[in-house]
């Protein structure tokens, strides 16, 4: 007899768990609890690496670059023990293999100034009219409909449009359904559970997406538009060495605002509809506050801390140190949990509780911190906050159409994207 574990009970660590256990990745919160509680900084043996999961812990990690490498932490094990064969094949069909643009300093403050130039408040503000619009197109007919998923059907298809949009992709070359491949096959060379074949049909989708981004560079060179790529290619800074992105960081940084820009804010999205769905009255508390921006947006910053879309990103230990009270060998890795973090009673009293008068709200590291922090920052929380508007002023009754304890989540450690998210609901 299998015994579920509720969100808020504590798992009873009997010794060799890992996070590749499907039952651990489908409810984690209780063997997060457990590790911050018994063995916060935990060798998983499943994955070959150190869990952080207290948050003082991971603000530890997040800010000290020179002894936890962001760039070795992403390139080391890429491609999950598969990389020779996978690089021949980018090489060979996808325009070159080209690695995350994953870097520490100080290559990483010359790209991070170059970039930060695609997402100025400007350009953001100016975005929200047309966001908000592809919001409320895709709601309606679903509101007519009664049901629908929180990924495939609003998540997922939203925030693919938006960003593909906002890079200058034509829609009706991409659509949601390439975006959502691109994105799997991207996201699973971090994931560390990538099987051969997994590589090999990933491979060929990566292959096809960087084409199709060459093809844009390509075309924006000499005819640039008012969208990222353009901003991307004739980016410029006005001093140092190299002040212009080369072709690969140029297809490496679009690559990576296409993944992140739909990913993990079309999982947030729906992470919204799961706790509006999953915590009966709250819809009709918020309504009367629906445009009341500070309710609005300390409503999704709650939501990004209880149910983060990124639940670990990885480092390197470049030499010998002690964390949380164990000692990690020099170039072992580490994956920093966020969502553990998020969860940190340390930090969040009550951390399951949804409080958005928490006095610190914005302290969630659901973005990360430190000079690594989320570029797109503003972009998703603008996303999310007016997604989360339109689902309250237009929906009611908001349920999941499933038990919770049914809904099952994407094989990967880094992220943490539900499957399906079926909901019902009706017109407000």
């Amino acid at each position: 007899m299998t015994t579920t574990l509720a969100e808020t009970d504590t798992m009873e660590l009997k010794g060799g768990e890992t996070r590749l256990d499907e039952a651990i990745r489908n409810n984690p919160f209780p063997f997060y609890r457990a590790l911050r509680r018994e063995d916060p900084v935990y060798y998983d043996p499943g994955l070959d690496l150190y869990l952080v999961t207290r948050y003082a812990d991971a603000i530890a990690v997040l800010h000290d670059d020179k002894t936890y490498s962001l760039e070795h932490g992403y390139q080391d094990r890429y491609g999950n023990g598969f990389i020779e064969e996978f690089a021949a094949i980018m090489d060979r069909d996808g325009g070159g293999f080209i690695r995350d643009l994953a870097i520490d300093p100080p290559a990483h403050t010359r790209l991070r100034r170059l970039t930060e130039k695609a997402f100025t408040a400007h350009r953001v503000k100016h975005l929200e009219p047309r966001i908000r619009q592809l919001v409320v197109d895709l709601i309606e007919p679903l509101a007519e409909r009664g049901s629908g998923d929180g990924i495939n059907d609003i998540g997922g298809p939203l925030t693919a449009r938006i960003i593909s949009e906002q890079l200058g992709f034509d829609w009706s070359e991409v659509g949601a359904e390439r975006v959502a491949v691109w994105t799997k096959a991207v996201l699973d060379q971090i994931g560390r559970m990538q099987t051969r074949e997994g590589m090999l049909e990933n491979a060929a989708q990566m292959c096809d997406l960087q084409n199709f981004i060459i093809r844009y560079i390509e075309d924006r060179e000499s005819n640039p538009r008012e969208d990222m790529i353009s901003d991307i290619v004739h980016a410029e800074l006005a001093d140092g060495e190299n002040p212009k992105l080369s072709r690969n960081e140029q297809v490496s940084t679009i690559r990576g605002f296409l993944i992140a820009g739909n990913d993990t804010t079309a999982a947030a999205i729906a992470n919204v509809l799961l706790i509006l769905a999953t915590q009966p009255g709250l819809a009709e508390e918020l309504h009367p506050q629906v445009d009341n921006d500070r309710v609005m947006n300390r409503f999704v910053e709650e939501v990004l801390r209880l149910q983060p879309p990124v639940h670990g990103l990885f480092r390197t230990a470049m030499q010998d140190v002690e964390l949380g009270g164990t000692r990690i060998p020099a170039m072992s890795q580490i994956c920093v949990m966020y969502a553990s973090a998020n969860d940190d009673d340390a930090k969040f009293p009550d951390p399951r509780k949804l409080d958005i008068e928490r006095p610190n709200v914005g302290a969630n590291l659901t973005f990360g911190s430190g000079i690594h922090k989320c570029v797109g920052i503003a972009l998703a929380r603008m996303e999310i906050k007016l997604a989360a508007q339109e689902f309250i002023r237009r929906l009611k009754d908001i349920r999941l159409a499933v038990p919770v304890e049914e809904l099952t989540y994407l094989p990967t450690l880094a992220s943490q994207t539900l499957e399906t998210l079926p909901l019902t609901f009706t017109r407000r």
